[in-house]
Formats: structure tokens, C-alpha cells, sequence
């Protein structure tokens, strides 16, 4: 790729070449079709004349038309172009005067003669190649355009990723350090267990996530530190789980967490009775699959709040942008003022969750307690 002043230099595009091809046959084929049908030995002559005037057009197109006209130059551009098609009756001159050196028959000398009405013709016809040549300036400038737009919507895109990527890690390191701050005002013996988890995540933080893209083993031993760090402070049923091949799979950093973590607040409320995590990430050849289940004491109302909190509404950010076609993510909410013994209300739980935990006995521990469910389903990423 080429830079002129810092600027992209874009090479032609597919249509800019196909035009200027037709731009060089045309008048060619158009005086051979209507005056030297007859005459195919004059075919020659005709397209060696246009070929030699078309670096000329170019040169109009890309650089009068693309520097002064765009630019607005409007007044430069005027005397330009007149001093161009000055310039190109001369050279149409010097090449008629140049090819009636060959021995000719009547009508080629007559065509290619210098009497008014050929100075005429090609004067048309030299306005009518500035207008084509003016035509396809404005097509190059178009596609130009939709390049340049392009490649400024993907930095944008980056850019947003980038940033909502560095809001994901300050607000998991602090809830991490809120774990260990709790943990060191109880005195607990476990405080230098998650200070040394800690240390992992943060050699995984500054040293193994800053590719675009990482292993998914790389990324499933930071949730499990994340999970240990938990499980020290909490007392909980958590369960973490991996079903599938997960060798060489490739995700974005910091693709889970904040559902992890999501799951992790609500279910660690002290109101909350017997507090469960259920954590489940599943490989399959199309897609990857994570299950975050857990139960709160909070009604649907206050939960339905939290699906649009910050941490939630980063992650569905991160997943427009980086599976804008091939993501599914599932929120499901189940009310504890349901009666538990509904047979309907078994039915319809099992349809909207059979897919993620087909297991009954797991339903079965999420029918009777107020659950909040996360599924999320993304496609892999060969390494």
C-alpha cells in the first residue's frame, strides 16, 4: 500500500479498470462500425490512435479532476481543462499527421485529414472522452470513499472494543480485591491462597490477553482462579464444568467473565438461602455454548434492572461488535412466587431449558429456588 502525504493510495478498483477498457475502445470501435466497416486493415490504426491518448485522459482523471475539481479549485480547474483540450487536439493532430505517412486509401486520408470538419470531429470527440474521463474520476472517488469508510468503521469498532475491554478489567479486579479485602478483616487462613490465585489472573491480565484473540484453555484457567478466589470467600454450591474438545479453540479475551461474575453477585446475597452457581462451557465444531445459573432472593422487577447494568450492557457491546451474525445470548428468569409443584410450569421451564441443562435433577434445583439463567452462544475460532 502506497502513502502520499500520510493518505492511502488505494490501487483501482475492479470497476475503474473495466471503465477505462471501454473508455479506450470506444471511439475505435465506434468510427470502425460506422466509416471503415469495409476497412478492417484501418482497425489498427484507429485503436493504436485512442491508446495513445489514453494515458493523457488519465492523467486528467486523476490528477486535474482528483486536485482541482474536488478540491473546489473551480477557477484553476476551468483553465486547466481548457488548456487541456487545447493539448489534446494537438497531439490527435501530430497522430493523423503521423499515420498519413503510410501508404492510405482515400477515405483514411480524408478522415485523418486536417480540414475543419475533422478538426471538428475530434474536437467532439475529445469532449466526450473529458466527459468519460470526469465520469470515471467521480466512480474511482466513490469506491475511495466506501474504503476509507470502511476501514474508519473497523477503527471505531476497535477502538470501542478496546474500551469496553478496559472497563472489564478494572471491575473485575475490584471485585477480586473486595474478596481478598473481606477476607483479611476476618483474619481468614485463606487470604494468602487468593492473594496467590490473584497473582495468576494478573500474569494472565498484563502478560496473555492482549492479542485479539486467545486459547479458550487460556481464558477457562482464568475463570477457574476467578472461581477459586469465590469459593474461598464464599460458602456455596459452585460448580464449574467443560464439556467438549477445547484444544485449540480461539476466543476473545474476557468473553465470559461478566456473566461469571454476574452470577457470582446476585447468588452470594446474604439473603439469599443455600446459594448456588452452576457454570457450564461447551465445545462443539459450530459453537461454544456458556451457562451461567444461579439463584437470588431479588424479585423479577429488580432483576430485569440488572440485565441493562453496565457490566451486562459492555458485554452485549463486546458481542455485537465481535459476533455482529453469530451470537445467541439468553436471559431467563424464573419467579419464586410460582408454585413449584406446577406441572405447566415444569413444562415450560424444561422447553426453555432442556437445551442448556438436560439434566432433570440440575432443573430440578432451579425450579425450586428464584434462578437467574445466562446463555450465551458464540462461534469458535480455529487457531
Amino acid at each position: 500500500m502506497e502513502f502520499d502525504n500520510d493518505r492511502k493510495i488505494l490501487p483501482p478498483h475492479k470497476t475503474e479498470i473495466f471503465c477505462w477498457i471501454v473508455f479506450a475502445l470506444l471511439c475505435p470501435v465506434i468510427n470502425a462500425v460506422t466509416f471503415f466497416w469495409f476497412d478492417a486493415i484501418f482497425w489498427p490504426a484507429l485503436l493504436i490512435s485512442s491508446l495513445i491518448t489514453l494515458p493523457v485522459y488519465f492523467f486528467y482523471s486523476r490528477m486535474i479532476i482528483a486536485h482541482l475539481l474536488f478540491n473546489k479549485k473551480y477557477i484553476t480547474f476551468a483553465f486547466a481543462s481548457i488548456a487541456f483540450f487545447i493539448f489534446v487536439q494537438l497531439i490527435l493532430l501530430g497522430i493523423n499527421s503521423l499515420i498519413l505517412q503510410f501508404p492510405l486509401s482515400l477515405p483514411e486520408q480524408f478522415y485523418l485529414s486536417s480540414s475543419p470538419r475533422v478538426i471538428v470531429r475530434d474536437g467532439l470527440w475529445s469532449l466526450v472522452n473529458i466527459f468519460l474521463a470526469t465520469a470515471i474520476a467521480f466512480i474511482k472517488k466513490l469506491f475511495d470513499e466506501k474504503v476509507m469508510m470502511q476501514g474508519l468503521q473497523k477503527d471505531n469498532t476497535m477502538f470501542r472494543l478496546k474500551y469496553l475491554q478496559s472497563q472489564l478489567n478494572p471491575h473485575f479486579l475490584f471485585n477480586t480485591l473486595n474478596s481478598i479485602y473481606s477476607l483479611s478483616l476476618q483474619k481468614s487462613d485463606k487470604a494468602p491462597d487468593v492473594i496467590v490465585k490473584l497473582a495468576d489472573i494478573m500474569r494472565y491480565l498484563i502478560y496473555e490477553c492482549n492479542e485479539p484473540k486467545i486459547l479458550l484453555d487460556k481464558e477457562i484457567e482464568f475463570i477457574k482462579n476467578y472461581i477459586e478466589i469465590e469459593k474461598m470467600r464464599y460458602k456455596a454450591d459452585v460448580r464449574f464444568s467443560i464439556e467438549g474438545e477445547t484444544k485449540g479453540i480461539m476466543v476473545e479475551p474476557f468473553l465470559f467473565i461478566s456473566f461469571i461474575e454476574n452470577g457470582f453477585k446476585y447468588a452470594m446475597n446474604d439473603e439469599t438461602p443455600n446459594p448456588f452457581v452452576y457454570i457450564t462451557i461447551k465445545t462443539e465444531p459450530s459453537k461454544i455454548t456458556l451457562n451461567v445459573v444461579n439463584n437470588t432472593n431479588i424479585d423479577l422487577a429488580t432483576q430485569a434492572k440488572r440485565i441493562n447494568g453496565t457490566s451486562i450492557m459492555n458485554s452485549r457491546s463486546l458481542l455485537e461488535m465481535l459476533y455482529p451474525d453469530s451470537h445467541e445470548l439468553n436471559i431467563i428468569q424464573t419467579d419464586i412466587q410460582t408454585p413449584q409443584k406446577s406441572l405447566l410450569r415444569m413444562k415450560n421451564a424444561k422447553e426453555r431449558l432442556e437445551i442448556f441443562y438436560p439434566d432433570s435433577h440440575t432443573l430440578d434445583a432451579i425450579l425450586n429456588n428464584n434462578s437467574f439463567t445466562v446463555s450465551l452462544v458464540v462461534k469458535p475460532h480455529a487457531a
